[in-house]
């Protein structure tokens, strides 16, 4: 007779076979995975950098294609607000770059704070500047806000009222006729974001404060939309729901930008060294901002 040892072995053998068979197909169903997500990259990074700048079913006259030495196109004044430096080159590079370099708009960027939460407001101010030139944004075209009222830190609360004068005063200085910000959840849910889309919310429901006596005078306002948390770090990828969204399945008005020179986000990062950190390296990277930018036009 043989042994128990003897008599398990061929089943000890049998299931190392299939141990060893399943870790096998299992390894290859990871390779294949990761190879069908790298070549989805890439393919959506292509399309990107040789597609069109823009998609949209907006008739909205600065969104649309067309010659940049247009004089009508030229004539169009677009302000950016923003809750703290660093927040244009994270969120709305691809934005900016088509508006200053294709459309040649007149672009300005006013900043709520000097992002001094650290101690380091000085700095981060003159970051914001060398960012905004890698931008194409002249730096005379850039507004810092120090207001004592409008300090940054997530437990810092901003007064609507407050951000909806000082936008209605940067409208009138420049001849604002469109303005971009962030939408209500602010991209991240920062506080501080939300409450300048409140600002100019407010300030659009009031057009005495921003008409300065012109009773023609009208503003448009975009939002930058807040995506899901997969769709925030799925990098180019995110260009398909994208153009699916702004062609078809979104029912407001809105307008997808793509940048063709994604690593321009990069660079403008770069510029903010004191917030350049690991984690924010890969944020950049991986980040459907640095790439897709899909706006919807504010309605009350």
């Amino acid at each position: 007779m043989l042994s128990k040892f003897e008599q398990s072995e061929p089943f000890i053998h049998n299931r190392f076979i299939l141990t060893h068979e399943t870790k096998t197909m299992t390894a290859m169903v990871v390779i294949f995975v990761m190879a069908s997500l790298v070549m989805l990259w890439m393919a959506s990074l292509f399309k990107l950098i040789v597609g069109p700048y823009t998609v949209s079913k907006s008739k909205t006259p600065f969104l649309l294609e067309g010659d940049g030495n247009d004089e009508k196109r030229r004539k169009k004044s677009v302000l950016f607000v923003t809750a703290h430096p660093d927040d244009e080159s994270m969120f709305f590079v691809p934005t900016i770059l088509y508006l200053t370099s294709v459309c040649q708009l007149d672009v300005h960027i006013l900043c709520i704070s000097t992002g001094n939460v650290e101690g380091k407001g000085y700095v981060r101010k003159e970051e914001m500047f060398r960012a905004c030139l890698v931008l194409k944004v002249p730096i005379g075209n850039v507004t810092i806000l120090d207001h004592l009222e409008l300090q940054d830190g997530f437990d810092k609360r901003w007064s609507h009222s407050l951000l909806a004068d000082i936008i209605a005063q940067e409208i009138g200085t420049h001849d604002v006729d469109i303005i971009i910000t962030f939408d209500d959840y602010g991209i991240s849910g920062h506080p501080q974001h939300r409450a300048v889309h409140y600002g100019v919310r407010t300030l659009l429901m009031e057009k005495a404060m921003y008409s300065q006596g012109q009773p023609d005078k009208t503003v448009d306002a975009w939002e930058l939309i807040s995506t899901s948390i997969i769709r925030k770090y799925s990098g180019p990828l995110d260009i398909l729901y994208s153009i699916l969204y702004s062609l078809w399945l979104g029912k407001e008005e809105t307008h997808c930008f793509f940048s063709k020179y994604p690593h321009m986000c990069f660079l403008a990062m770069g510029q903010h060294c004191s917030q350049w950190l690991w984690y924010r390296k890969l944020f950049v990277i991986l980040s459907s901002y640095a790439y897709i930018n899909t706006l919807r036009k504010i309605r009350l």
